[in-house]
């Protein structure tokens, strides 16, 4: 799918449920990332419907020299959530989401490259002219990394979480 250096993102398939479960039972990973402990069974109710296109949303495998280290996903902000979000209907906006599994590679500079490159194929491939993204405050790594890919926190959602931006053109 998408492909720079040694990072790739690919289509998720059924093939990964296992890698889900896994990343998704890591309580380092899951810290961060807002979704509970997963088994099996609700790792292919969640992300079947996904991948066979039934889903708003399209799930990614992130892979790092060959091999899968994280997910990403992205999708067109649903009506309901532009209104609570208080972004415009008129423009498309996309939001995404991603993790890094494998928590020994944080830190290394591999999640602003898969950001970078998702941002680059929603604005050349989907017509994106902002992406948008939530994060926990306390998410200090992830929000370093969000702005060196020229994302701006636009506003507080909740006591915990901020909404950051990056709109066509600012990296």
């Amino acid at each position: 799918m998408i492909l720079e250096a040694d990072v790739h993102i690919r289509a998720m398939t059924n093939n990964d449920f296992g890698l889900m479960v896994k990343w998704l039972t890591d309580q380092t990973v899951l810290q961060f990332y807002e979704e509970p402990p997963s088994d099996l069974d609700r790792v292919m109710d969640k992300y079947g419907p996904r991948i066979k296109g039934d889903h708003y949303v399209t799930p990614c495998i992130v892979e790092y020299k060959n091999e899968p280290i994280g997910y990403i996903q992205y999708y067109q902000i649903q009506e309901t959530d532009l209104k609570k979000y208080g972004l415009p209907n008129n423009q498309t906006i996309y939001g995404m989401d991603q993790f890094i599994g494998d928590s020994r590679l944080w830190g290394k500079g591999i999640g602003s490259v898969m950001i970078r490159m998702m941002l680059d194929d929603l604005w050349v491939n989907k017509g994106a002219l902002k992406v948008v993204l939530d994060v926990k405050k306390t998410n200090t790594r992830a929000i370093s990394s969000y702005k060196k890919c020229g994302f701006t926190q636009i506003k507080e959602l909740n006591h915990d979480s901020i909404l950051m931006e990056c709109v066509k053109g600012t990296y």
